[in-house]
């Protein structure tokens, strides 16, 4: 049968553009994206951006950006889920780290995918959030927004 898989297996999966097993090592190497056994902290909230993200859809940061002063210290946006971009895209992420800085909130950027990348960094993205602030996971991405954390907190009075 042209185009369609007749046997499978639970423990394989499929993308657009391949068919591969999953191994342990795949499994290992995906916790590291996974949300629901990390701890996230008071000083974070996270967004996440869901499939393409291009002309119409770049109003939808709006909502953060209108949240503004309310929102806590970090910001992390998850592009894990983003499967495109566009300069309009690009603009509106632009936007919404001048916004956040300007009510002197971090933005961290994490677990963007390929095209999105590299768009990204054709565009010499990584100026408007900093080299820091750009993180291959959302591991990474928390622990980046403790070390943002830390550097806020006052420091201890000296015993």
């Amino acid at each position: 049968m042209s185009g369609f898989v007749s046997s499978w297996n639970a423990r394989d999966i499929v993308s657009n553009d391949a068919l591969s097993r999953v191994t342990s090592s795949y499994l290992e190497e995906g916790r590291v994206h996974v949300l629901q056994d990390k701890h996230i902290p008071d000083y974070v909230t996270i967004f996440r951006i869901h499939g393409p993200f291009l002309f119409g859809a770049t109003d939808k940061l709006r909502v953060i950006e209108d949240a503004g002063a309310d929102l806590p210290e970090v910001v992390i946006l998850r592009l894990r889920h983003m499967t495109a971009i566009d300069a309009t895209g690009l603009r509106a992420i632009e936007d919404l780290a001048e916004t956040l800085r300007a009510a002197d909130r971090e933005l961290i950027l994490c677990g963007a995918r390929h095209q999105p990348a590299a768009l990204m960094k054709r565009a010499d993205f990584h100026r408007h959030v900093g080299d820091r602030n750009f993180c291959t996971n959302i591991r990474e991405a928390l622990a980046r927004a403790q070390q943002l954390h830390a550097q806020r907190k006052p420091s201890e009075p000296a015993a």
